[in-house]
């Protein structure tokens, strides 16, 4: 393993081939995977991800906007891809990279199929969003009709699928809403099957849904999270691998006196002698400021590190009194032994928030 020298996010290949692989024998071989690789591929590298899982045979990718599809296409990968909430003004470009937007409203649809006529398409894939219930995206059940008017006698697009997001698949508490959720899909598939002369496929179930709701698989399943390690189930992390790691180094060790202050705003102030390290990460990296004032740790050679003070643009200190370190060693941040979910909960936040906040200017770097 390569020691860290400055600070990096180190991507573990190997582990994303573990996670892809473990959910995929959660399905039925007939069915296909989704992987979700918006967002930078949740924080890590969106290019090296995808070149990865494409080497997989990975059926098809999901991005949230055109240009995340461009960099895809920019980067030589030739699989499917969904844009899951493209924007009008973008689909001249998503035509030409031969991306597939998400059809989520009846504006969206009407705008799309002028676009498609005027760049003279024939059968172009599109993807149906249906709300059944989170409230965010989507038709209503009672726009099949007018779906179906709409495209009627229009040669412009072809539904490769239509599709749906649970609202809290991971809660056993909300067992009975996600069901209800999955009868509602059922009825609005079975609905514009019927009318349909051409099949399409079904996707409902993200990365919860797969580990408690197989039975709702149907022909294609979307994974996120769960490809980079997390599962947002305690019992599931265990068997996934976090792919992301976040180091750093020691750039400095002060003695502090007891009664002196660490920081901005003199906001940690020692209560006796203590040894203080100063890391080069702070909150232009992705660490915010709720993670400071001893509420978060990092690993110092192995040992938990508390963030004292405020964590400053560039830089935060972290409280090495009793730990064997010194100037250059390496710390890690979050991954390996300290999970991001793990980092995140001492903020109140999720593992989604800090993998996908950490900034472009940190290095990133493939495990060797």
């Amino acid at each position: 393993m390569v020691k860290a020298v400055e600070t990096t996010l180190e991507i573990d290949l190997n582990a994303l081939e573990h996670n892809y692989s473990h959910l995929k024998a959660r399905l039925k071989p007939s069915t296909k995977f989704m992987a979700v690789v918006k967002a930078f591929a949740y924080g890590s590298d969106m290019a090296i991800i995808a070149k990865k899982l494409e080497a997989l045979r990975v059926d098809y990718f999901a991005v949230a906007y055109v240009n995340e599809g461009v960099m895809l296409r920019n980067a030589g990968v030739k699989t499917p891809i969904l844009v899951l909430h493209p924007q009008s003004v973008n689909f001249d470009e998503l035509i030409e990279r031969c991306l597939e937007p998400s059809i989520y409203s009846l504006r969206v649809l009407k705008q799309f199929l002028t676009v498609a006529k005027q760049h003279g398409q024939s059968d172009y894939p599109v993807h149906l969003k249906f709300n059944t219930g989170l409230n965010r995206l989507g038709f209503w059940e009672r726009d099949v009709n007018f779906i179906l008017q709409q495209i009627h006698n229009r040669q412009e697009i072809k539904i490769k699928s239509i599709f749906s997001h649970l609202a809290a698949s991971e809660d056993a508490a909300e067992k009975e809403f996600s069901l209800k959720q999955i009868s509602l899909f059922e009825k609005v598939g079975a609905e514009l099957q019927e009318k349909l002369e051409y099949p399409f496929m079904k996707h409902m179930l993200n990365t919860s849904g797969i580990v408690n709701f197989s039975k709702a698989q149907y022909e294609m399943v979307r994974s996120g999270i769960g490809l980079y390690g997390y599962a947002n189930d305690a019992a599931i992390d265990g068997q996934l691998k976090p792919v992301a790691t976040l180091k750093t180094i020691i750039s400095q060790i002060h003695k502090i006196e007891p009664h002196e202050s660490v920081g901005y705003n003199r906001a940690f102030k020692a209560d006796g002698y203590k040894m203080t390290a100063t890391l080069p990460i702070g909150h232009a990296d992705g660490i915010g400021r709720q993670y400071g004032m001893g509420k978060t740790s990092v690993l110092v050679n192995g040992q938990p590190a508390l963030i004292i003070g405020n964590v400053c643009m560039d830089m935060m200190m972290v409280d090495v009194t009793g730990i064997d370190c010194k100037e250059g060693d390496e710390v890690i941040v979050f991954g390996g032994p300290l999970s991001a979910e793990t980092f995140a909960k001492t903020a109140n936040t999720i593992s989604y928030e800090i993998l996908t906040g950490i900034s472009q200017r940190v290095k990133r770097t493939v495990k060797k």
